[in-house]
Formats: C-alpha cells, sequence, structure tokens
C-alpha cells in the first residue's frame, strides 16, 4: 500500500499530488465564480455590456485560487517555496517574459501569413473603430493578460510541475494539454480541428515552461498570441470576437476553412497548425532560452543534482 501512495523518495506520488490539487480547485472554483458572477449581474445595469469586466474580473479571482491551491500543495505535499511554481520574478524573468512576447507574435505572422498566401484570408483598416483604437486595445490587452496569467499557472503550473519533478515531463506535456484543448471545447464554432491545434498550443506552452522552468516565457507566448490575433488582426480568439471588440485591423475571410479556420479563427485551420510546430521547434532548439540554476534545481526530482525539495525550501 505504502509503493502505491509514496515514491521511493517518501513523497506523496504525483498522480495523487494531481488528483488532490484538481479536487481542491474544482470545489474551490465551483464555489467561488458562479457566486461572484451571481453578484455581479445583480449590481450591474446592462450585464451584457459588461462582460469585458466579467471576464477580467473572473480571471483575476481565479487566478488568485489558482496561486494560492498551487502554493499549499507545493509546501505541504512537497515542501516547497512559492518561488518554485515559476511566477516570481526570479532570475532572467524579464528577458523570457519580452521574449516571450516577441516569440508569440512572430507565431501570429507566420500562420496569418500561411493563410494569406494560400487561403482567402486578406485585411483591411477598421475605419469604425475611430478614435476607440486605443481604448479598446488597452482593455483587450487587460482582458487577454488576466486570462493568460491564470491559464498558464494553472496548466503549465503545479499540476505539469508536478510530474516534471517525477520525472514525468511527458506526461505532464499531454495530460496538461489534453486539458487546455478540452477547456476550449465548449467555444462557438470549435471542432476536431480546434481541439488538435489547442492541444498542440498546450505542447508549445508546456515546452517553454521545461526550457525556463518559470511561467514567464510560456506567459509571453500566450498573451502576445492572443492580443496580436484578436486585437491587431481582428480573428476570432478561439472563436470569440466580445473580447476584442474594436481591433485594429479587420479580416476578410473567404477560406478554404481548413487553412484559415473559418469562425473559429485561425486557430481552427492548418495555417496554425504549421505556425505551432515550426515555433515549437524554433523555441525547443533556441540557445538563449535557459532556466537558472535555482529554478532548474526547484523543479528536479529530488536524486537530481544530489539535493532534495526540502533542501530547496530552505536555500
Amino acid at each position: 500500500m505504502n509503493q502505491v501512495l509514496f515514491d521511493s523518495f517518501g513523497r506523496l506520488r504525483s498522480g495523487w499530488r494531481f488528483a488532490i490539487f484538481m479536487a481542491v480547485f474544482i470545489v474551490a472554483v465551483s464555489l467561488t465564480i458562479p457566486a461572484f458572477r451571481a453578484v455581479a449581474i445583480l449590481l450591474l445595469d446592462e450585464p451584457q455590456q459588461s462582460l469585458p469586466i466579467l471576464t477580467f474580473l473572473s480571471s483575476v479571482i481565479s487566478l488568485a485560487i489558482v496561486l494560492l491551491i498551487s502554493w499549499g500543495c507545493g509546501k505541504l505535499l512537497e515542501h516547497l517555496p512559492f518561488k518554485a511554481l515559476g511566477a516570481s520574478f526570479t532570475k532572467y524573468w524579464l528577458k523570457d517574459l519580452i521574449l516571450g512576447l516577441l516569440l508569440g507574435a512572430a507565431a501570429v505572422v507566420i500562420a496569418v501569413g500561411i493563410a494569406a498566401m494560400f487561403g482567402g484570408l486578406s485585411f483591411g483598416f477598421n475605419d469604425e473603430a475611430g478614435g476607440t483604437i486605443l481604448m479598446a486595445a488597452l482593455v483587450s490587452l487587460g482582458i487577454f493578460t488576466a486570462g493568460a496569467a491564470f491559464e498558464e499557472a494553472f496548466a503549465r503550473g503545479y499540476i505539469f510541475q508536478t510530474f516534471v519533478r517525477s520525472n514525468l515531463a511527458w506526461l505532464a506535456l499531454l495530460l496538461t494539454s489534453a486539458i487546455f484543448a478540452s477547456g476550449h471545447i465548449g467555444n462557438p464554432s470549435s471542432g476536431t480541428f480546434s481541439f488538435v491545434n489547442t492541444f498542440l498550443a498546450g505542447i508549445w506552452l508546456g515546452a517553454a515552461y521545461l526550457k525556463t522552468r518559470t511561467l514567464w516565457l510560456a506567459f509571453g507566448l500566450h498573451v502576445a498570441w492572443n492580443f496580436v490575433l484578436g486585437t491587431v488582426f481582428g480573428i476570432e480568439v478561439s472563436g470569440l470576437t466580445q473580447l476584442s471588440e474594436y481591433p485594429i485591423l479587420r479580416e476578410m475571410d473567404t477560406g478554404p476553412e481548413w487553412i484559415t479556420g473559418g469562425k473559429y479563427g485561425l486557430e481552427g485551420g492548418i495555417a496554425c497548425t504549421v505556425a505551432l510546430v515550426v515555433s515549437t521547434a524554433a523555441l525547443w532548439f533556441a540557445p538563449f532560452l535557459k532556466a537558472s540554476d535555482e529554478m532548474a534545481e526547484l523543479s528536479s526530482p529530488p536524486d537530481a543534482g544530489g539535493s532534495t525539495a526540502e533542501g530547496a525550501e530552505q536555500n
């Protein structure tokens, strides 16, 4: 029975750690978010027009919940400090964030270029937006930032990292990418192609964590992808258009859908598939992306480098 519950280092096995995190997270979110939305709808005069505000606040609350539970699980189950999560201002954090923003924007440009060259995707300036473009861009940036922060802290945070510390990085990639993709199934116009691409996006973002052992690179990739896709090019972000109401450009999509993604946006077509594969390979083999010694130690199994999680906490 001990072998079923505990590994050779006396730690609760990663599968049980994952299950505990998920159970606590599901209960906490199920109790908190619906209650918040119900109160917000009662207080707001026009809830539909306040969708961006509700989305932003829901993401912020969800982020706070996931960070708190991640800290608790890391502390109680693996004797790790909060820093191990990779969300602190550790060495290389700013470099990783900036590179993430640049590489994420580049990935969108690759996908758009493919869809424009081989499909019927074209763009025109959004004359209707007028002077609201800047304000709308700031609002959408806030929404995309909060959303990406929550999704990265959840999908590439504790549940990903706890498997990595058990030498199961492959399982972390596959499992969290499947969870990430499943979370988008209910989006408008989603389908098989969009599921596959979102799964590949999970691999891309997971690889970003494995290269740096922090969340900053993945966070930058995620924010830049959504913002450039939705606010700059005016393309649906995972089938959604409400979060970028006044984009800088307006897309004109005449298909074919298997290339351009149709009503789901680029993430539903093969142009996105190619961009994600190319971007993942470039990221993985980039020599300028690496983890600091401290984060490499905090994210490694107890036997790596002759240190343990308990020792890392004391450092």
